[in-house]
């Protein structure tokens, strides 16, 4: 199939108007038209056409305070109505017009009108949420565009970590689209094999999130369910936790939360349970897409999920990716290890990009000085 010609974020193109060149630098891909089969399978095979250029953007050396960070969201931030008013912006305009040919179905307008119950579904949400969050940095371009210039580093919670992968020039926009598709099937079909999902859960200091997920974990097998899953899937904050598994074991943690001194749970409107072995089923697909992806070493930091650590090169991206779809997402040890700092030392600015503020709900618990120079770029005007 015909490919698309790799456009990248810079402040200013040739012309001097704000917007996307065609060199890797900060980036976003703009493609050409595409052609499209009926078979979602052979819809895509990604290949990049354009040579990318091995050089990074050399940066004079900034004070904290002149530099920027920017922070992705993830599934569960979507909400009918984002995107609007972001047409205004040409490559934004773009960007929905590739999403429709990836994904087979006009995705600004579910973005825009809903219904809700199917822009909630992972295998819309995931989509929705990646390329939105890259429109609110087209528009932060256009905004302020100094903050793109100035980027040091970017974090994306779950999926958003392939759109700061995106940005930060390691990956094409059009390619990593594809792999977000794929991963929101894949992860929709292994929810579909073992009624499963996630529990929010706000806690003490002395709240035993271990023992609590052995304890449902034991229920589990007594009630007959083999190979029960109970784990911590999400890191957010100090105290705050998502946890993951069987149904079963979820229901046991709600009905005694207060022996585990637990403050709050609340069930997440999600399909599964994400980001624990569950999730296994998911990564021979999404293993057979980024083995074809054209992966390129960011050109800014990129912090995983992982672990919390620095991406160094293009085979640790692929290995993590794979390995994020069955390990917990460490959000809170990010925030700490992109803003710890030596007291005296002045905080970046930091962007929130993308629908929602629960990004920076997290920062301002996690590290309420960061949160002082925080800002949200909201997708709808």
């Amino acid at each position: 199939m015909r490919r698309c010609v790799n456009m990248l974020w810079k402040t200013r193109n040739a012309s001097g108007e704000k917007g996307l060149t065609c060199s890797r630098g900060l980036a976003l891909c703009k493609v050409l038209q595409c052609s499209k089969t009926n078979n979602t399978k052979d819809a895509v095979n990604p290949e990049r056409l354009v040579e990318s250029d091995s050089s990074e953007r050399q940066r004079e050396k900034k004070k904290p305070s002149e530099c920027s960070v920017l922070l992705f969201p993830g599934q569960g931030s979507q909400f009918v109505g984002m995107g609007k008013g972001l047409g205004k912006y040409e490559n934004v305009k773009q960007m929905f017009i590739v999403a429709e040919k990836i994904l087979g179905y006009d995705l600004l307008s579910l973005c825009l009108n809903g219904p809700e119950e199917e822009l909630s579904k992972t295998i819309h949400c995931q989509p929705a949420v990646f390329v939105t969050s890259l429109a609110a940095v087209e528009r932060l371009n256009h905004e302020a565009p100094e903050a793109i210039e100035n980027c040091v580093a970017a974090a994306g919670f779950s999926v958003g970590e392939f759109a700061a992968l995106v940005f930060a020039g390691a990956l094409d926009f059009t390619e990593a689209l594809y792999a977000v598709k794929v991963r929101a099937e894949a992860m929709q079909n292994a929810s579909d094999v073992v009624p499963s999902g996630m529990l929010s859960v706000v806690g003490r200091p002395e709240s035993k999130y271990s023992y609590a997920c052995l304890e449902a974990r034991n229920h589990c097998k007594k009630l007959g369910v083999e190979n029960p899953v109970c784990v911590v899937a999400n890191y957010l904050f100090p105290d705050g936790r998502v946890i993951a598994g069987h149904l079963q074991a979820l229901e046991f943690l709600q009905k005694n939360s207060r022996k585990f001194n637990f403050l709050r749970t609340k069930r997440l409107p999600v399909s599964g349970a994400f980001h624990t072995a569950l999730m296994e089923p998911a990564v021979e697909s999404l293993t057979g897409v980024l083995k074809k992806l054209d992966i390129q070493k960011p050109n800014i930091s990129v912090y995983s999920n992982v672990d919390a650590k620095k991406y160094m090169h293009s085979g640790h991206i692929q290995r993590l990716l794979l390995k994020q779809l069955v390990s917990p997402v460490k959000w809170e040890q990010t925030m700490h290890a992109v803003y710890e700092r030596a007291q005296g030392v002045e905080f970046p600015e930091t962007y929130e990009v993308g629908p929602g503020n629960q990004l920076g709900s997290m920062l301002q618990k996690c590290n309420l000085k960061a949160w002082r120079f925080y800002k949200h770029i909201d997708v709808q005007i």
